[in-house]
């Protein structure tokens, strides 16, 4: 395991990808701190890195190696949060980010969790369902020695579902000799998961959507909406947006990106619980460029695919009066800036997306409990969280006049490092 510092040159070889963007936002929140600026590089240094070599006997006889991660971005204030990707751009620096997001994210709604995430580089849609029980198995014997009810809990993420969540739990159940199932969420529901996971990030777009919608004067009965990703997220936002009147009018995956002017009909996408999802070829629209994606005129947009989508020369394009993060740092700083200078509101990542983890929570609290409680009580629970956190994010960012990404990140620097200053450090 190693600590890394800020520059990690070795890791990025540039100033451009995730962990770049998130120390960005970091820098953009110090000025604001007033004396817990004096802890700020504690946000700036991840508190362990693992890096696993992962071997598994393939369905021919072969043996291929792939390579995951954990990373433990701050435990302050509780312990690890986050997901686990399978992706073939993962990499140590992109896992970095999303710990260090989720760092902040726990701490934007104020939920008792640090920041972590996981990964491993692979193309999941490569590998037999036997193959991907073995990776996923091995995965977690490698990172068991961070992960724990009490120390780290993964929950599913791109590429991810409740029967990888299954058998990480079964296999560190195996390995500690006694079932812990609250060691993962995002789990079967029949396996301690918890009913309104599967949908909670879409929900969470959609509610802090709402809400902005609300504040912007916008009637979201007849607005038109783009969203990019079309996998738990992107096609939950998008299905809550239509039911309440909204026009779906561009969908974009890494397959398709379709348009239509008269609205998109997102309901045929189904939720079927295996690792394609949801897919936007199973709609009916125009197929359009990947590119041309970005320039449909509509009045809500959600990147919910992967970080870095929306760069400068995109932000410039954007015809939406509104954008929604669905994913993790989908966009740029200097897309933001460009966003800022244009009048369109960005409700960030690190509160538009904070369904799925706060219903985690939910399910980690229940497991501890053995006390389950109905759909209706989460979605309840969940939309009162995600309303009180962005009123009062939208009140600080209006008293300071600075954006609503700064204002969460200092609600949530503030909680960070306060918890950091009181804990003190040992030796």
């Amino acid at each position: 395991m190693t600590t890394l510092g800020t520059s990690l040159s070795y890791v990025t070889g540039s100033t451009s990808g995730p962990w770049s963007t998130y120390l960005s936002q970091v820098d953009r929140v110090i000025p604001h701190l007033g004396g817990l600026a004096r802890w700020a590089d504690t946000l700036k240094h991840p508190k362990r890195t693992l890096i696993v070599d992962i071997p598994i006997e393939m369905d021919d006889g072969t043996v291929r190696h792939f390579e995951g991660f954990r990373v433990q971005h701050n435990l302050s204030r509780g312990p690890g949060k986050g997901g686990v990707r399978y992706h073939p751009a993962v990499s140590l620096e992109e896992v970095m980010a999303l710990a260090a997001w989720m760092t902040v994210k726990t701490a934007a709604v104020n939920l008792p969790f640090g920041g972590a995430k996981g990964g491993i580089r692979v193309d999941p849609a490569t590998l037999s369902p036997n193959e991907l029980e073995k990776l996923t198995r091995r995965y977690t014997s490698e990172i068991g020695v961070v992960i724990g009810p009490q120390n780290d809990i993964p929950a599913p993420d791109v590429n991810t579902n409740a029967q990888i969540m299954a058998w990480m739990m079964d296999t560190y159940s195996q390995n500690l000799g006694f079932t812990a199932t609250g060691v993962v969420t995002g789990k079967p529901i029949h396996l301690g998961g918890s009913l309104g996971r599967v949908t909670a990030t879409g929900r969470g777009v959609f509610v802090t959507g709402r809400e902005a919608a609300g504040r912007l004067g916008l009637d979201l009965a007849g607005a038109r909406v783009a969203v990019q990703g079309f996998g738990n997220v992107g096609a939950t936002a998008a299905e809550l947006f239509a039911s309440v009147g909204a026009k779906i009018v561009a969908v974009q995956d890494e397959r398709t990106t379709l348009f239509d002017d008269n609205g998109i009909n997102v309901t045929p996408a189904g939720r079927e619980p295996d690792l394609k999802a949801r897919r936007v070829d199973h709609l009916r629209g125009e197929a359009i460029s990947r590119e041309a994606f970005w320039d449909v005129a509509c009045d809500i947009l959600v990147p919910a695919a992967l970080e870095g989508q929306l760069t400068a020369e995109r932000a410039r394009r954007v015809t939406a009066k509104l954008v929604l993060e669905g994913a993790n740092g989908p966009t740029l700083p200097e897309a933001d800036d460009v966003l800022a200078e244009r009048g369109i509101l960005v409700v960030p990542d690190v509160i538009c997306n904070a369904g799925g983890v706060t219903v985690s929570y939910f399910e980690w609290v229940q497991d501890f409990s053995s006390f389950f409680w109905t759909e209706d009580e989460i979605n309840a629970r969940l939309d009162r969280i995600l309303v009180e956190a962005l009123r009062r994010i939208w009140d600080l960012a209006e008293s300071k006049r600075i954006s609503l990404r700064t204002a969460t990140f200092l609600q949530a620097c503030e909680r960070i490092l306060m918890a950091r200053q009181e804990r003190g450090l040992y030796p």
